[in-house]
């Protein structure tokens, strides 16, 4: 069992206290720096410091009256401060608590689903190493097209994984952006050190170039990431789906003791997990177009993303994060049947060998064209007929024995001779 993190669950990180916790921390970052550059009382700041408070249900019940979330929530806060309140939010626009709050929960969301991430690609790595030669057929279009082995197909996903893991990198310093510059980001009303100095103790850069928000390509990257690992995990989830299948059944979802899989046939063991993850994947993906429709605000700025994000950014959030959950749990309980595997790439008598038998015959001297004829031929009559036997038709064909001996076609229909550089793959994932 992979060794499970400490840090906050997912769904804490979208609450409503903990975003008014990110407000009042933006807050109080802009009165320190307001402080250090010497245009507040260092005394007002260690007063609003020390009885800072706000209450989740009063903020709405104000909101309710005034209609506008900030104000309410800054109400709410000046009723514990008192007089040292007037101090906070000089020179600042709503955005600029908004924006750089929401950055500081777009940040920690990216902490916990890097965990889980780092967990997905534990599972599979050591999945990987278990079935690296448990030969299988490896299929395109849905049919069989070459052995391959299980574990070569899971260092396939690993590899997916690792490329989400870099993206998340460099999302986690592209993400963290604040803006502290005022209406239409001017900084009118507020001194650029102010931002800097600010940013700096939450953990953030500057914004390049902000206007009265933080220009949304920004938001709309960090969503469509979600959606990428969404339709990786949505990939695995197919695949499993499609190798769990009745005639197929090289893996199978843990089917726990107890469970039951329809309430009508009581030999049912479905995908269940699998199939979910595939509608959850729909999900995250519908939002990534949704946060590309808030690209384009009017002038330098609307609200018309807000909406919009308030749905949109914990839902892509808490679905990526459940659905990593799902698929490292999935993955890790996987049910592999290697004897399966073996018996369905031998189906027809192995014509998953008919390159091999081509190449053979090409290296004997035949045309492309002649030995392609050869090994069709054979390979249809043996198709999808119960009798059929691929490897026992060539044995008996004599346009293929006068040119190989049986210990050449033998070679020819050992899966080996398609592993000889599986090796190369796993050195470089480094499993």
């Amino acid at each position: 069992m992979i060794e499970r993190y400490t840090l906050p669950e997912m769904g804490n990180l979208w609450t409503d206290f903990y975003k008014l916790k990110t407000w009042l921390q933006v807050e109080i970052a802009v009165c320190e720096a307001q402080a250090e550059l010497g245009y507040i009382p260092s005394a007002a700041v260690e007063e609003i410091k020390a009885k800072a408070n706000f209450d989740p249900q009063r903020v709405l019940e104000i909101e309710a009256e005034v209609r506008h979330d900030v104000i309410a929530f800054l109400t709410n806060v000046n009723e514990y401060v008192g007089d040292a309140g007037r101090y906070i939010h000089l020179g600042l626009t709503s955005s600029d608590v908004l924006d750089t709050a929401l950055a500081l929960q777009l940040v920690a969301s990216l902490d916990v689903l890097a965990q889980r991430l780092e967990d997905l690609i534990q599972v599979i790595r050591q999945k990987a190493r278990e079935h690296r030669y448990t030969v299988m057929a490896g299929r395109s279009h849905g049919i069989h097209a070459e052995p391959i082995t299980f574990g070569f197909k899971l260092a396939g996903w690993l590899a997916e994984v690792l490329r989400h893991q870099q993206r998340l990198t460099i999302l986690r310093e592209t993400i963290a952006v604040g803006k502290i510059s005022g209406a239409v980001g001017t900084y009118a009303n507020i001194e650029p050190r102010v931002e800097a100095i600010a940013c700096q103790k939450l953990g953030l850069k500057p914004d390049t170039a902000s206007t009265q928000v933080i220009s949304r390509d920004i938001h709309a990257d960090f969503v469509q990431q979600l959606a990428l690992i969404a339709a990786s995990i949505e990939r695995f989830a197919v695949e499993i789906r499609n190798l769990q299948k009745t005639d197929v059944l090289e893996v199978e979802e843990f089917f726990s003791k107890g469970q039951k899989g329809s309430s009508a046939m009581p030999h049912k063991r479905n995908p269940i997990r699998s199939e979910r993850l595939t509608g959850m994947a729909r999900l995250v993906r519908s939002h990534a177009g949704a946060a590309l429709e808030d690209v384009a605000l009017w002038h330098e700025r609307d609200i018309s993303h807000s909406s919009v994000e308030r749905v949109v950014l914990p839902d892509a959030c808490i679905l990526t994060h459940f659905m990593l959950i799902e698929i490292t749990n999935l993955v890790e309980k996987l049910l592999v049947y290697p004897e399966n595997m073996a018996r369905n790439l031998n189906c027809y008598g192995g014509v998953v060998f008919s390159q091999k038998v081509l190449l053979a015959l090409v290296d004997k001297g035949l045309s492309r064209e002649e030995a392609y004829a050869i090994v069709q031929q054979n390979a249809h009559t043996a198709w999808n007929k119960p009798e059929g036997n691929f490897h026992d038709l060539i044995i008996k064909d004599p346009r293929v024995t006068q040119h190989l001996s049986s210990e050449e076609i033998a070679v020819c229909f050992d899966p080996q001779q398609h592993l000889k550089h599986l090796d190369e793959v796993y050195r470089r994932l480094d499993i």
